[in-house]
């Protein structure tokens, strides 16, 4: 169970899908897929819940598929029977609860007050739904929250959306955000199984936050290091920095001092979301290996995250944005 609520973790983004023609699962699961969100939470506020559950379950065996709007025992079974791997409900029942643990299936149960996490900490789970994320006061509740439940992660709904998913996601007592907001429910009424994918990779966008960071220049030597790297200080600016192995022209160059790793020289990547960029590497099958490239000041051991291949002669290594 641990390993399907470290995916959903891993994603970050929870797609709250409610349909109600079981012929438009399988393209909507592979618009999810295509948009890079290779999960779905198929709710049970219809009918064709438990269609949608097995067609999607059954055409794609890597999307994690499970179901929301959870209310009893019956509907546990069902999702269970027709392949989905996960549970979510939106309030706190025992009996839905027990029922999962025992069929060891993973369960995120809705949660609003301390009542509630004390029954889940009763019940030795790790990580629950709050819901409604936004009428019970959202990032500062689970901000107090935090103190006396360290042990236990959320999945906000409810209140989420595009504007304030980052807040969410940045709290360390977050697994991951769940809401309406993908996938659209105009796209899905329109079948618009294109614009899913586009707004998929949208979130993705914003979720990881991908920017250069810098570029890294092999200069060979101290002397030429400091000399490319006056340079670009006179012709852009900003604060030059001279470390053991490189010198800094703000945050534009690197420029080495000895022979480093790439070819050309190498690019660092910036990501507001280090875990969850290298999880999605991983998904890609883009293989990141550790590197070690210095010490600081304190002689720690700098290990830096680097694509395995390199890229038109450039190394790559991705690097956790600083939290402004």
């Amino acid at each position: 169970m641990a390993d399907i609520l470290e995916q959903i973790s891993e994603y970050g983004v929870v797609p709250l899908v409610t349909l109600d023609d079981p012929e438009d699962a399988v393209p909507l699961a592979g618009a999810l897929r295509d948009g890079g969100i290779p999960i779905a939470e198929v709710t049970f506020r219809t009918a064709a819940g438990g269609e949608c559950i097995r067609r999607m379950a059954k055409a794609y065996p890597d999307l994690l598929v499970g179901a929301g709007t959870v209310h009893d025992v019956d509907h546990a079974k069902e999702t269970l029977d027709s392949g989905g791997k996960f549970v979510i409900t939106p309030g706190f029942n025992p009996k839905v609860v027990d029922w999962c643990l025992k069929n060891n299936m993973p369960v995120c149960p809705g949660t609003v007050t301390p009542a509630d996490l004390e029954q889940a900490l009763d019940f030795g789970l790790k990580v629950v739904k709050f819901f409604p994320a936004g009428a019970y006061g959202g990032v500062n509740t689970l901000k107090a929250l935090a103190g006396p439940y360290a042990a236990l992660k959320f999945v906000p709904t409810g209140g989420v959306n595009l504007d304030n998913l980052t807040e969410f996601l940045d709290l360390p007592n977050v697994a991951a955000a769940g809401g309406s907001f993908v996938p659209p429910s105009k796209q899905v009424k329109a079948k618009d199984w294109k614009g899913v994918a586009d707004t998929c990779r949208a979130i993705n966008d914003k979720v990881l936050g991908f920017s250069v960071g810098h570029v890294g220049i092999n200069a060979g030597t101290p002397e030429a290091a400091k000399q490319v790297g006056d340079c670009f200080a006179s012709i852009f600016g900003g604060a030059t920095k001279d470390t053991p192995i490189a010198f800094f022209a703000g945050e534009i160059a690197e420029v080495m001092k000895q022979p480093f790793h790439g070819e050309k020289g190498h690019i660092c990547v910036d990501t507001r979301d280090l875990r969850r960029a290298l999880a999605m590497f991983r998904r890609k099958g883009i293989e990141v290996v550790e590197r070690e490239v210095c010490k600081d000041e304190s002689g720690k051991p700098v290990v830096l995250h680097f694509l395995k291949d390199e890229i038109g002669g450039f190394a790559v290594h991705v690097r956790q944005r600083a939290k402004r």
